[in-house]
């Protein structure tokens, strides 16, 4: 019995680790797709292979143009939004959908796509 539930929680952690994750939504910038409060589900391997801590083991693809994807910014805060276009060495634009309400890369610049934690696979 023990064996079983040591085993079911590792699987859980690595699940979570390295495969998907579950991020709450907060704030107005996404809205009307991504409404404050809501949970979104993250795939984390949509693009690569990538370490808990950061960097990619391995890369399979880049974000495209429209892809809501979840990322650190380059202020360390974890941010959802859109990949509004992709730009050379290994970045992209992030915008909100909400220009309004949107502290997005028309602040800070391109992100690196090395700082994607995953993309948004379903919002509940």
């Amino acid at each position: 019995m023990k064996r079983a539930i040591l085993g079911a929680l590792c699987c859980a952690l690595l699940l979570k680790l390295f495969f998907f994750d579950f991020v709450r939504a907060e704030g107005r910038s996404m809205i009307p797709a991504i409404k404050n409060g809501q949970m979104l589900i993250v795939n984390k391997i949509s693009y690569g292979l990538r370490l808990p801590l950061g960097g990619y083991l391995a890369r399979w693809a880049e974000p495209k143009e429209g892809d809501v994807v979840v990322f650190w910014t380059p202020y360390g805060d974890l941010a959802v939004k859109r990949c509004s276009k992709s730009v050379d060495k290994g970045g992209f634009f992030a915008s909100g959908d909400n220009c309004e309400a949107s502290f997005d890369s028309r602040a800070y610049g391109p992100v690196s796509t090395n700082n994607i934690v995953g993309k948004v696979a379903g919002i509940k």
